[in-house]
């Protein structure tokens, strides 16, 4: 049975030769094999700054093959190393192009972290255009490392625990507002109490500390007058 071919002849003047079996050439062109497996490359991590300016650290895995073995071998010195080099290239590049985090509550906001299938296409599509020349197909290329520098990192941390914080209580507060809202005008409706604009405002103070509290509450049981 025959095996699919994962070598290719290429002759200067004649091109590329896939086909098996014995196989003759003029012993005065020039012929090399290149191979046509499917290859793994893993970038070192590089530190960059992101477009906030940000230092970062980033890898990326790219997956590709030799699709035209007559460019791979006479439009580069060395394909292999070009692949290497453009990729690195192609991921600073990126790297620049797109904060780390997003610092907002746009979701549409693109960072490196949150839209990693957006930013594997970017990426493919940089490195497809820089390896074109060189006969290369890239077939897929993955962030394999993100963080910040490690100077950095520390700082950086905290600022997401900070908004990790704000967010929620920007959510207690808001359901706390509803629900003394509710409260009000449920009171209202079933006419249980009447409440002059001062006892209101006490009791939206006493729920408000309640609701919003990080600490359970203790009760405090009035026996005379808000007035007095």
């Amino acid at each position: 049975m025959d095996t699919p071919t994962v070598e290719t002849k290429v002759w200067s003047c004649s091109g590329s030769d896939k086909q098996q079996g014995l196989r003759w050439a003029n012993p005065l062109l020039v012929k090399r094999k290149i191979s046509l497996r499917v290859r793994n490359f893993e970038s070192d991590k590089l530190k960059v700054n992101d477009q906030l300016g940000n230092p970062i650290e980033i890898a990326a895995v790219v997956v590709w093959e030799v699709i035209d073995s007559a460019e791979a071998l006479f439009e580069v010195d060395d394909y292999e190393s070009f692949v290497n080099i453009q990729s690195e290239a192609a991921l600073r590049n990126l790297a620049t192009s797109y904060p780390y985090d997003q610092h907002s509550n746009d979701e549409d906001e693109l960072s490196l972290r949150s839209h990693a299938n957006v930013v594997a296409k970017a990426l493919q599509h940089e490195i497809q255009i820089r390896l074109e020349k060189a006969g290369v197909n890239v077939i897929e290329s993955r962030i394999s490392h993100l963080a910040y520098a490690p100077e950095i990192a520390s700082a950086m941390l905290q600022r997401q625990q900070a908004s990790a914080i704000i967010a929620a209580r920007e959510r207690i507060v808001e359901g706390a507002v509803g629900m003394v809202v509710l409260a009000l005008n449920r009171l209202s409706e079933k006419n249980i109490v009447e409440l002059d604009e001062e006892r209101k405002a006490a009791m939206v103070s006493n729920l408000l500390v309640v609701l919003c509290s990080d600490k359970s509450t203790q009760p405090i049981v009035n026996a005379g007058s808000i007035y007095n």
